[in-house]
């Protein structure tokens, strides 16, 4: 499942600060390590998607077969502009012991960190987290949906999801336009205002972006909803088996995403085999809770603070 993700493309592009802090902050959402991401010329570009096959089938002899072609639907993704100002006073190189480049990478290391954090956000809550960002996942997977199935739990405000992603170009993965990733412009000096709108001199840059979520067909995600904490309403194994039978053979999903709480819900639930053998004794280490789950059915598992606790029931 190896893909081009943001990171690579950064370094594919660039030799400049921009790589090393995606790098340095790539563990703050990780499911940007494995999301792909492709860049494109400008910040809209349109896609086919193929809704239907043309008929196939047996004949008799001397009969004929009624002329039938695919169908299409078109689809246009589109790129947000996102990023943030990076701005530090000028008087703390003269306070700290440190160069003034290195106070302007640590700000700007912040400043990426957030950004990684906001996108990852964006990816799965969409307009709900920023209007103006990029539709995310679970607007595309309503409860109802055909690729939703619903945990049914009640408790207001408790709810998460979990998410299985078909990775690809073909599939799901992100968009970088204007042929770019991140750009972070050369730092300059510059009039910037405090707390209470006075000034002070600054040395100012910006982090720049343009970022879109292509999701090309009805198969490349599907979305476990209305998880809480209540009794068999938290993450099983079965339930991960429903969300998977939602998938046609040939779009087995690359990656399950899903929240801390319901990574740990999964775990819980598991059996612990303390059985060692005809005679043997359990020692002291043997554990009492299952391992953390890594993966369901081969399909690697990945917890992320992205996915939230405390959404709305639908």
């Amino acid at each position: 499942m190896a893909q081009t993700t943001l990171l690579d493309l950064a370094k594919l592009r660039y030799s400049d600060p921009v790589v090393g802090l995606i790098d340095e902050n790539r563990n703050a959402a990780p499911e940007l390590n494995v999301i792909p991401m492709r860049i494109i010329p400008g910040i809209t570009f349109k896609t086919s998607i193929r809704t239907g096959f043309a008929t196939t089938g047996f004949r008799q002899v001397n009969g004929g077969w009624t002329p039938s072609k695919s169908l299409y639907d078109q689809r246009t993704v589109s790129c947000y502009p996102f990023g943030g100002v990076v701005q530090i006073d000028k008087a703390l190189v003269v306070q700290s012991a440190d160069t003034i480049e290195n106070l302007e990478m640590a700000e700007a290391s912040s400043v990426m960190q957030s950004a990684l954090l906001q996108l990852g956000l964006q990816i799965f809550g969409g307009v709900t987290t920023d209007a103006n960002g990029f539709p995310g996942i679970k607007a595309y997977l309503p409860k109802g949906g055909v690729m939703t199935y619903d945990a049914t739990g009640s408790t207001a405000a408790t709810a998460s999801s979990v998410y299985a992603l078909k990775l690809g170009n073909r599939d799901l993965t992100l968009v970088g336009g204007n042929k770019t990733t991140f750009e972070l412009d050369p730092f300059v000096d510059q009039q910037i205002q405090d707390a209470n709108s006075k000034w002070l001199p600054g040395r100012v840059s910006s982090l720049n972006s343009w970022i879109g979520l292509q999701i090309s067909h009805q198969y490349s995600c599907g979305r476990i909803c209305n998880l809480t904490a209540q009794a068999g309403k938290s993450l099983t194994d079965a339930m991960l088996a429903e969300l998977l039978a939602l998938f046609p053979i040939n779009s087995r999903p690359d990656v399950i995403v899903m929240s801390r709480r319901s990574r740990k819900q999964l775990q819980q639930q598991r059996t612990v085999t303390l059985y060692t053998g005809m005679g043997a004794k359990l020692d002291g280490s043997s554990g009492v809770v299952a391992p953390t789950p890594t993966e369901y059915e081969g399909i690697p598992i990945i917890a992320t603070d992205s996915i939230g606790n405390a959404d709305t029931i639908e």
